[in-house]
């Protein structure tokens, strides 16, 4: 079983999806490494490291295609929506995919991969389960995404985050509240505890509030009735607008008294809820932060514009895109360590062992034998992909 990692093709894409030290287990699984030449320097991974390791380095991408039976890829075509269409034409009927494929965003993607005969499986449907925990790359990704989120609000921030005492007098520490508990928001309010400043989260979903306050932080409870707050993989669910208003209108003093906002509110294969208007930007003080991860499905805030940053009213929105590849050396690690644990979940004596029981295996393949096949696409309509 040949495994290949070709050069990820997405424009400023800096992460691979397998570095050096993961080799070592694919070759004792009976597998070969193939890697393109030059497919980690931008995360910090030299050629040399890969060779060394055991890996076989070849110079292009479809000599990658062209030899591997699992190809492993950070972002696949549908993930990739600039420059993965490319990579069809490489694939062939029976090579297996494996990486980050976006396929509730876009049914057509999947369609394009099925039609190729090529095996494919989709690492963001990786199920909640304690078995997957070490495959659970979209969680990994989050998490490098809450940390970064926050760096960049305490740097646009004209404030200290930490209270200080100094000879000119104590400095008061910056209030940040994160909209969202998932992984990301729970790593947002972590990274801000540990620079000093005073965190505040807050969700849908009551469960969120243990998680919070173990890691410092305060939990911003507001008068709603939320339902079923939570789907069966334990993601938010949507709202209808009714909800969407009344919680705004809640959310309109903390957002005010907050010098910076972290978002990271979304639903998976959904444009992502409005919390933040216009209107409650301007009640804002001026120099304050807001901190977009949510930008590429539409935004939390009315006033983010995608990849870019832009002020209104006096605040800085941030509307950030593809953040885990800022951090990419240990955006890699993680991520290659997921990938790897998941391929050796799918091999058995070194060849693929596809086992439809095997509840990871099942909930992540999306194309096989020509059709899309995962449940959540065959039931769905055709979604439109997020602007990009």
């Amino acid at each position: 079983m040949i495994i290949g990692i070709p050069k990820e093709s997405f424009p400023g894409e800096r992460r691979v999806a397998l570095v050096p030290v993961s080799i070592p287990p694919l070759l004792k699984a009976k597998c070969e490494v193939i890697v393109q030449t030059g497919a980690g320097i931008s995360a910090g991974y030299l050629d040399k490291a890969y060779a060394e390791k055991g890996a076989k380095l070849v110079p292009t991408r479809a000599e990658v295609f062209g030899a591997a039976d699992i190809v492993i890829q950070v972002l696949c075509h549908g993930a990739n929506d600039r420059t993965g269409r490319e990579d069809l034409r490489l694939m062939r009927p029976g090579q297996v995919l494996i990486g980050f494929l976006r396929p509730l965003d876009s049914l057509e993607t999947v369609q394009e991969i099925a039609a190729k005969g090529v095996m494919a499986f989709a690492i963001e449907l990786i199920p909640r389960i304690t078995r997957s925990q070490s495959m659970d790359a979209l969680s990994a990704m989050a998490t490098v995404c809450g940390y970064k989120a926050v760096l960049l609000a305490a740097d646009a921030l004209p404030r200290f985050f930490p209270m200080l005492t100094t000879a000119a007098g104590t400095i008061t520490p910056a209030r940040v509240l994160v909209l969202g508990g998932g992984v990301a928001g729970l790593q947002a309010v972590a990274t801000a505890r540990r620079l000093g400043a005073v965190a505040s989260a807050y969700d849908v979903r009551p469960a969120v509030k243990e998680q919070v306050h173990s890691l410092g932080g305060r939990f911003l409870e507001l008068p709603l009735e939320t339902g079923q707050a939570e789907d069966t993989r334990g993601y938010a669910r949507a709202q209808d607008e009714t909800f969407l208003r009344r919680q705004r209108e809640l959310l309109t003093r903390a957002i005010a008294e907050s010098d910076a906002v972290i978002c990271t509110a979304i639903v998976p294969g959904k444009q992502a809820p409005l919390l933040i208007t216009a209107d409650m930007v301007a009640r804002m003080v001026p120099g304050s932060v807001i901190v977009d991860l949510a930008a590429e499905r539409g935004g939390n805030c009315e006033l983010t514009r995608l990849n870019e940053v832009v002020i209104e009213h006096g605040v800085t929105i941030a509307g950030c895109f593809n953040l885990a590849s800022s951090v990419p050396y240990h955006a890699s690690q993680m991520y290659s360590r997921n990938l790897t644990a998941f391929v050796l979940n799918l091999l058995k004596d070194g060849k693929l062992n596809l086992d439809l029981e095997d509840e990871i295996a099942r909930e992540t393949l999306v194309a096989r034998d020509g059709k899309v096949v995962h449940p959540l696409l065959t039931q769905a309509p055709v979604q439109a992909q997020p602007a990009s």
